[in-house]
């Protein structure tokens, strides 16, 4: 077997656990999901185009990839349902959990997460849809008018 097959299968592999330590941080709040995400995408893109492209058009995490890798933002609508899901699952895990290390702890996390979340550019669904080729003087090519991001 040749050296690249072993990388691309490699690079399958980190993506492919990538992607279930990201899907397992929706539900844990203190296993990052973006991270992780990330993560396998730029594996799948060094080991599998096909499973890149399936990533990024995929429903649940292809716009949530691509607007974090290209503008650094993130919808309202996407903050909102981060924070609250983040909040619920923390309120709960403190209230079953009865050592006071670990709730610090998921308070800290939470609070981290937090700032984190808030200071991402917001980016509107409405900029999002009128994203328009366009064809501005002086411009080598098409391009994508970047939205305005808050």
């Amino acid at each position: 077997m040749k050296l690249h097959s072993v990388k691309k299968y490699l690079y399958i592999l980190g993506g492919s656990i990538s992607l279930a330590l990201g899907v397992i941080g929706i539900f844990l709040p203190v296993l990052p999901t973006t991270p992780f995400l990330l993560l396998a995408a730029f594996c799948y893109l060094r080991g599998s185009k096909k499973m890149y492209d399936w990533l990024l058009s995929h429903k649940v995490f292809g716009p949530y990839i691509y607007n974090y890798m290209t503008y650094k933002a993130v919808t309202r609508k996407t903050k909102k349902v981060i924070l609250t899901t983040m909040w619920l699952i923390l309120t709960i895990s403190t209230i079953l959990v009865p050592i006071l290390h670990i709730r610090i702890f998921l308070l800290a996390s939470g609070i981290g997460v937090t700032i984190h979340i808030l200071t991402l550019k917001t980016i509107e669904n409405e900029d999002l849809q009128n994203l328009k080729p366009s064809f501005e003087e002086g411009t080598a090519g098409s391009g994508y008018k970047q939205p305005e991001c808050k």
